[in-house]
């Protein structure tokens, strides 16, 4: 992304799947060399670019230099990259716990302070609802979008502590038309979630090719997370949880269909479905997921300033959106996702589309929606919603 730092401009690059630790800034002149590290081109190619751009001739420590970088970075698909890849994802396939991701950067990673940042978020604001299947909540940055969470978390009352939180949450980083499982506990800083494994080994057993089991990337995803913090900010730490990232419906948004003509999808929605239907009211759904994502950051050709301008028109059509969530319309819905390719970039499709063919008989009401500038170009919407 655009670097954020103002004396140093150029093109961040970081690692969202943390193989590597490191953070780059590209300098301006540098970001087309970028190009030329496509598994294709040379280093002659390279050492040509730099001598156009630079109108030197004597450009091999430059050229040295970035390769040196990047290599060490791990930012080229090479044995460094590789290695850095299988060490990650053995530490988490043998860690016992998901430890916290996002403690000390999306929220305070000392307890105390969270209890007082929690406090601020949720404003008191108790308004517990009765019947309640299921809501939606962001997973943007609680900093950004607290009020929505607040919409959606505040309708859980005492009487739903037992029940058993099944997480849709997006997942950014998993393969399409697949869905991520993990047998950990997640840990905030207030102490251990309980997984419930035995709805997990169930659904590995009846629909095992639609699933990444231990996926590493709950390692990293923070849209299980936050929710699993609201959770324990209610309930306490011992909350009881099914997290299930969900992959894209990619195929079907590009090439039509839905997503169900996957045989893998279909079997794995079908399961699930007989786990709802059989466990009823022992189970609440929690879907973890933000909305349109416009704006320079996410490739738009045009700065989105937040209920203003082209965001108006998008207010409208996720509008749309919500009122077939609402009526529990899942064809309706991905129709309307399929539109354009689905051009607003919904981060949370998935997780809708999977919660309205699992649950068919909720309904839905929207209790709050925004529409945030993530930076001064880019424009992220989200909401609270019920379901009953």
């Amino acid at each position: 992304m655009p670097s954020p730092v103002e004396d140093r401009p150029g093109l961040l690059i970081r690692d969202s799947f943390r193989y590597s630790d490191s953070v780059l800034i590209i300098p301006p002149p540098l970001v087309e060399c970028l190009h030329c590290f496509d598994g294709r081109q040379t280093q002659l190619d390279l050492r040509s670019v730099l001598v156009r751009i630079t109108g030197d001739l004597q450009v091999g420590a430059i050229e040295d230099q970035l390769i040196d970088v990047l290599t060490r970075s791990g930012f080229l698909e090479d044995e460094n990259f590789q290695t850095l890849k299988e060490q990650r994802h053995r530490e988490f396939a043998e860690a016992t716990i998901r430890t916290p991701s996002h403690a000390g950067s999306g929220y305070p990673d000392n307890p105390e302070d969270l209890q007082t940042q929690m406090r601020e978020w949720m404003d008191g604001a108790a308004a517990p609802a009765a019947q309640l299947r299921g809501i939606a909540a962001p997973h943007v940055s609680p900093a950004g979008g607290y009020e929505s969470y607040r919409a959606a978390f505040r309708l859980l009352g005492p009487e739903y502590k037992d029940r058993t939180f099944v997480i849709l949450g997006t997942s950014h980083y998993g393969a399409p038309e697949k869905f991520g499982l993990t047998r950990k506990a997640y840990v905030t800083p207030w102490g251990s979630s309980r997984t419930d494994t035995s709805l997990v080994d169930e659904l590995i057993r009846q629909a095992p090719d639609a699933i990444t089991t231990e996926d590493y990337c709950h390692a990293v995803e923070h849209s299980i997370e936050f929710q699993v913090v609201f959770l324990q900010s209610i309930f306490g730490a011992d909350v009881r949880i099914l997290p299930i990232l969900c992959g894209s419906y990619a195929h079907s948004i590009y090439r039509g269909g839905k997503p169900e003509a996957n045989d893998n999808v279909a079997r794995f929605l079908g399961t699930l479905g007989e786990i709802a239907a059989r466990e009823g009211d022992r189970l609440l759904w929690v879907l973890g997921i933000d909305m349109a994502h416009m704006g320079r950051r996410y490739g738009d050709g045009f700065a989105a300033l937040a209920n203003e301008r082209e965001m108006l028109a998008v207010d409208a059509r996720d509008r749309q959106r919500m009122e077939r969530m609402a009526a529990g319309d899942a064809a309706g819905f991905w129709e309307l996702v399929q539109e354009n390719h689905d051009d607003l970039k919904w981060c949370g499709s998935s997780p809708v589309y999977t919660f309205l063919k699992v649950v068919p008989g909720a309904r839905g009401t929207v209790e709050r929606y925004e529409q945030w500038n993530i930076d001064p170009q880019s424009v992220v919407s989200f909401a609270g919603m019920s379901f009953r």
